[in-house]
C-alpha cells in the first residue's frame, strides 16, 4: 500500500521535473521513503529513503532545504555539487550542504542510492535551481 509519505515525495519530484529520463520518457526515478521522524525541538525532520534511478536518467540540478547525504548502493552515475564534478559508483557516497545545487547524469544502468535528508518540515523537500 502507498503510504501518503511515499506519495508526496514521488509526486514532488515529477511536479518539479527534478528527475527525468532523455528524450521524456517514463519517470526516471522512484523515491521509497523508508522512515520520516521529526528532530525533537527543531522545525526539521530526517528522512531515509531508497532512490531508484532508471538508466541515462538527467538529475536536473535542484537545491534541498537541509542537507542530504547518500551513498550509492548498485550502478553510478556522473554528479556535480556546486559546480564540482564527481564520478561516483557502488560504495561511494556524498554530502550536499543545505541549499547548495547539485545534480547529474546516470550511467548506463540503473542505479540505487540510500539517501538520508536533513530537511526543514515546512518545505519542499526539494526545488529547481
Amino acid at each position: 500500500m502507498l503510504s501518503r509519505r511515499l506519495f508526496a515525495g514521488c509526486a514532488l519530484c515529477a511536479g518539479l521535473g527534478l528527475i527525468a529520463a532523455p528524450g521524456g520518457a517514463q519517470t526516471a526515478v522512484t523515491r521509497t521513503v523508508l522512515r520520516q521522524v521529526p528532530l525533537e525541538g527543531t522545525n526539521m525532520v530526517t528522512i531515509q529513503a531508497f532512490v531508484d534511478l532508471a538508466p541515462g536518467a538527467l538529475i536536473a540540478r535542484h537545491t534541498h532545504p537541509g542537507q542530504e547525504g547518500s551513498v550509492v548502493l548498485d550502478g553510478s552515475l556522473n554528479f556535480e555539487i556546486d559546480g564540482q564534478p564527481l564520478t561516483l559508483s557502488k560504495g561511494d557516497s556524498f554530502l550536499v550542504p543545505a541549499g547548495v545545487p547539485h545534480g547529474g547524469t546516470n550511467g548506463p544502468a540503473a542505479t540505487r542510492l540510500f539517501a538520508t535528508y536533513v530537511v526543514d518540515k515546512d518545505k519542499p523537500l526539494a526545488s529547481p535551481a
